[in-house]
């Protein structure tokens, strides 16, 4: 009798998102745009409610944020999708560079020296904010890792991506463009 091999937790955890998803954007009635591990739908989060700290002990709110557009990526070490989804970010951030695309990868609740490390490790260069008791991410409503919070370069809350995304793929190209309009 052949063993059938177990699938592996990545793709359990994307199998589970996917289909929690579809299933909040249906019953939502929302015209989000899908991919194969994640789910897009507007956002119109209050900006207000900003205000973090990063590894180096730099503060960030909202008016850093002007004049570009900014993806704040919601992200934990021990998230397999967020550690697979990082070295597309940090391509991402590299081709636009900071003054037209900041991105902001936010960790949730782990140890300053935990994330520094993560970023350290991986080639990380974007600020990484730290999001120490998950404050931030309760107030924006991130349930599901790695969540990444869409604002368009006039300041305004526009796209949730929930799930692992290529941000280098002409899909992310499309929704980071829109941003800078």
């Amino acid at each position: 009798m052949p063993i059938t091999p177990s699938p592996t937790r990545r793709h359990v955890l994307q199998t589970c998102l996917v289909a929690a998803s579809s299933v909040a954007l249906a019953a939502a009635g929302a015209q989000g745009l899908s991919g194969p591990a994640y789910a897009v739908s507007p956002w119109s989060g209050p900006l207000s409610a900003f205000s973090l700290i990063d590894t180096s002990g730099k503060p960030w709110r909202p008016d850093d944020f002007k004049g570009r557009a900014v993806l704040l990526n919601f992200w934990a070490s021990w998230c397999e999708p967020c550690r697979a989804e990082m070295p597309t970010l940090q391509q991402v951030a590299d081709l636009y560079g900071p003054d037209k695309l900041l991105v902001l990868a936010i960790n949730f609740k782990e140890t300053p020296a935990r994330a520094l490390q993560f970023a350290q490790t991986t080639g990380v260069t974007v600020p990484v904010l730290l999001d120490t008791d998950g404050r931030a991410a309760r107030q924006w409503g991130v349930k599901v890792f790695p969540t990444t919070l869409m604002i368009d370069s006039r300041g305004r809350p526009r796209q949730r991506v929930q799930g692992e995304v290529d941000w280098t793929s002409d899909a992310a190209t499309r929704l980071i463009t829109a941003l800078q309009r």
